[in-house]
């Protein structure tokens, strides 16, 4: 299968006044979306769309209701004018442990046929908030490491104001895949850096299971730390930026790579 999975090493690092630093591995699945039957039929400890031990659910991504991920990519690809003969997509994210997953960032591919043609940055926030990146691909970019940038515009974490510039960093191949995701200030300093990085391997639920059972907290891992983490800043001196609550999910059109 087009399928994998990845025991990903996730990094963040803060740089400035308050300097911050931690590093954790986490279970990750790279899913193609017209393999979802597949997956379903080949697990009883995996499902699609329901309740087990390991899952996917499409509500977690897109418009987070009964319309399914294929539906807001088509619909969004459209309004952009990114065009395509024949759709394929894939999502880097978390999977659902005994129901339960927060997914900072869910990375969407998307390609026609074989030829990558936009990338959506889904972004969470603790507050089940959304908004999601837009990227379509330049005609003449022939690049292995992808990189494309905008400003800021979701609140992410109380420790980091709203203005600012991300600069992403995207290479996928048939063995591996490394993002690294910078913000800059207005100034030009560079205040985080987040990365996500790991080696593709075949999709099996029991690998995932092996996961589990050698790191039991794996599904709370990612809340938990982002929790603790906030903490230890806090005890460093971290100045609080408040939120503004958005009302419903959004999404913005950023450019080409």
């Amino acid at each position: 299968m087009n399928t994998k999975l990845i025991l990903s090493s996730i990094i963040h690092k803060r740089y400035g006044k308050i300097q911050h630093f931690f590093k954790y591995k986490v279970p990750s699945i790279f899913l193609d979306l017209d393999e979802l039957e597949i997956i379903q039929s080949k697990s009883k400890i995996f499902s699609i769309n329901s309740f087990n031990i390991f899952s996917f659910n499409e509500k977690d991504h897109g418009y987070r209701d009964r319309r399914t991920i294929k539906e807001f990519i088509i619909q969004s690809l459209k309004k952009y004018d990114v065009n395509y003969n024949n759709l394929k997509i894939k999502i880097l994210c978390f999977p659902r442990i005994f129901g339960y997953v927060f997914n900072p960032l869910s990375i969407f591919y998307c390609y026609d046929e074989n030829n990558l043609i936009s990338i959506f940055y889904e972004v969470k926030n603790t507050s089940n908030e959304q908004h999601t990146y837009v990227f379509a691909k330049g005609k003449n970019s022939k690049e292995t490491t992808l990189k494309h940038e905008c400003f800021k515009d979701f609140y992410v974490s109380p420790f980091i104001g709203m203005s600012g510039k991300y600069l992403f960093r995207n290479k996928l191949t048939n063995d591996y895949i490394n993002i690294i995701i910078d913000l800059y200030d207005n100034n030009n300093k560079k205040i985080l850096m987040a990365s996500q990085s790991g080696k593709f391997i075949d999709f099996k639920a029991s690998k995932l299971l092996q996961y589990n059972l050698l790191n039991p907290l794996f599904g709370f891992k990612v809340m938990s730390a982002i929790l603790f983490e906030s903490f230890k800043i806090v005890l460093k001196g971290g100045k609080y930026y408040a939120r503004n609550k958005k009302s419903k999910d959004t999404i913005s059109f950023e450019g080409s790579f």
